[in-house]
């Protein structure tokens, strides 16, 4: 433990890191390794170009969607911990952490998955996928393996089954509960940490 503790002290904000997102030292030292991998000119942070090496990401037909989580709107670099925090939405949920009352779900919480996952598809930050999103989004995911014809059938059976309001889109709320018997931690995982 002493080793992997003091290595924890070369780890910006590195304990703090270890309680708010539940990874453990290792993980943390892992993860710091591959900041600074990406970090090829050593400033501190990440412009969204620097994760083109990740090539999970960029052979994913939403890797830029997923790059584009690591920042803010108006951000145009990602520093270590805010990397971390973002990369903890991808960890297995913890099925007996204690969580204190009145404290934030912690992001590997199945609400705090879905969450990031709506985001990805909530373009506008609206807090609603419109058909217009959800288009874009099956256009970048299935490209040319169907028709134009075939997208639009599949967008408006989707939006027609989420939207319990039936005001042509699909809230939170409706997509949190579309998703109900989806295996969120199969579906949301990264084996960056192996």
């Amino acid at each position: 433990m002493g080793s992997r503790s003091s290595s924890l002290n070369n780890v910006p904000n590195g304990q703090e890191l270890q309680q708010q997102t539940g990874f453990s030292a290792a993980h943390l030292l892992r993860l710091y390794e591959r900041f600074q991998f990406l970090d090829k000119d050593n400033r501190g942070h990440l412009r969204p170009e620097d994760f083109e090496a990740v090539l999970e990401l960029s052979e994913n037909p939403i890797g830029d969607r997923i790059v584009e989580a690591f920042f803010k709107p108006g951000q145009e670099t990602v520093d270590f911990p805010s990397f971390v925090r973002v990369l903890a939405h991808f960890r297995p949920t913890e099925k007996n952490r204690n969580r204190d009352k009145g404290q934030p779900d912690p992001a590997n919480s199945r609400t705090q998955k879905l969450k990031f996952a709506f985001r990805l598809y909530d373009r506008d930050r609206d807090g609603k996928i419109s058909r217009a999103e959800l288009l874009q989004v099956l256009r970048e995911m299935l490209g040319m393996q169907v028709t134009e014809e075939q997208l639009q059938s599949i967008a408006e059976r989707a939006i027609q089954e989420a939207d319990l309001d039936k005001d042509g889109a699909i809230s939170f709320d409706e997509f949190r509960k579309s998703l109900e018997k989806v295996n969120i931690d199969h579906k949301m995982s990264i084996r960056f940490l192996e």
